[in-house]
């Protein structure tokens, strides 16, 4: 019986161990029979999917794009799907739902990214502080705004994913935990309503990471 509603989140509550982290490389278990066996239907689909985000995210770049730098968000995103996906089944510890991952991963990149800008187009970066248009009344306004905005970005990225996470966890753990004490008419609705909360948890799991991912690119895109 859980303590607390959060204590499903709590790395040291099942079995007390503090083992719970090793699920971030269970979803590299996954990956090398791909280069020793026969693809599958499964092995295809996954090559299709990376190969489409190869071409967008080298679209979201533009022309200035690093050589093999499309390949490290392609696997900042399968990181990222792996964990939330695994995150879904029964006693794996949801790992994305921590900020101390997510910012883990939000908060080098944009570091990386602001220090190559400044370093290498300071003018550039400069002119992103004052977007095209602006009246000359409005600037010093536009400079706080956009300063402001930029800084908060490693937090909105980490926010937005562990948030997400969390959310759809809590609602299925709230709904599992009236299953008791209702009727046996309406725990067949719970269990329909458990099925298509897990459906868009699913869902919820793959667009988390494809947002992270694209917002990464096109913060990366903005320091070229």
């Amino acid at each position: 019986m859980m303590t607390n509603l959060f204590s499903s989140f709590d790395p040291s509550t099942n079995f007390n161990l503090s083992l719970n982290w090793m699920s971030i490389f269970l979803g590299l278990l996954l990956i090398p029979p791909m280069f020793w066996v026969i693809p599958s239907r499964i092995n295809l689909l996954w090559i299709k999917i990376i190969t489409t985000l190869h071409k967008e995210f080298k679209i979201l770049m533009g022309n200035n794009n690093t050589q093999g730098s499309t390949l490290f968000f392609v696997s900042l995103f399968s990181f990222i799907l792996f964990n939330n996906f695994l995150g879904l089944f029964p006693y794996i510890f949801t790992s994305t739902s921590h900020m101390t991952l997510t910012l883990a991963l939000a908060l080098p990149l944009w570091l990386s990214f602001m220090i190559y800008g400044w370093i290498n187009n300071t003018i550039h970066m400069f002119a992103h502080l004052v977007p095209q248009g602006t009246p000359p009344v409005l600037m010093p306004f536009m400079v706080c705004i956009e300063t402001v905005s930029n800084i908060i970005r490693p937090g909105t990225l980490a926010v937005r994913l562990s948030a997400n996470m969390i959310a759809g966890h809590l609602l299925m753990t709230l709904l599992g935990n009236t299953g008791p004490a209702i009727s046996l008419m309406f725990t067949n609705f719970l269990i329909i309503t458990q099925i298509l909360l897990l459906i868009l948890e699913s869902a919820v799991s793959i667009i988390q990471s494809y947002v992270f991912a694209v917002l990464s690119t096109l913060y990366s895109s903005e320091v070229n």
